[in-house]
């Protein structure tokens, strides 16, 4: 199977399974939300809300660790989603594990789609120089360089030691207090 074949197949088992389970994720919030006394425009207002914001949420919290910001916020907040979804879907289901566990399936597919899917890295490979078969000669280096010239011994001067900073009934660990 070629590359490109093995992507159109994932893109289209991401997608089938994006839909499906993203259809019962809201169809679940919905009804719950329903059920409880809100309007159905409410209840799909509910859905959109707790649904795309785990996807958002996702998002955020991959820019963040991308460019070296704090996560806590985001992570709470995508575990708080996400467990709300979960909810939504067992708070339905026939009381007993095996009811809780399948009305889980939709909700549990969806947040593992997004976290492959958010979890992929671009891969970047290190630029390698390869010579053509035109190149016969070394090439020039980009910057001229003086040669460096190694020092004589005695040249060297000592380093100089500072005085003694710690006071002896002073802890010498930095951030405790006597």
């Amino acid at each position: 199977m070629t590359h490109r074949t093995e992507s159109a197949v994932r893109l289209v088992i991401l997608l089938a399974i994006g839909t499906m389970a993203g259809a019962a994720a809201f169809t679940h919030v919905h009804d719950l939300s329903v059920a409880h006394g809100q309007p159905h425009w409410i209840g799909w207002a509910n859905a959109v809300a707790v649904e795309l914001m785990a996807i958002y949420l996702g998002l955020e919290l991959r820019a963040r660790r991308r460019t070296g910001r704090p996560v806590g916020l985001v992570g709470a907040l995508l575990v708080a989603f996400a467990l709300l979804s979960l909810a939504a879907q067992v708070a339905g289901a026939e009381p007993s594990v095996w009811g809780w566990i399948v009305a889980a399936v939709p909700s549990l597919a969806f947040l593992a789609l997004v976290k492959v899917v958010l979890s992929n890295a671009p891969v970047t490979r290190p630029a390698v120089d390869q010579p053509t078969a035109h190149q016969t000669e070394e090439p020039e280096p980009a910057i001229d360089v003086e040669p460096v010239h190694p020092v004589e011994p005695a040249a060297v001067v000592p380093a100089v030691v500072p005085p003694r900073v710690v006071q002896p009934n002073r802890p010498h660990v930095v951030g405790i207090i006597r």
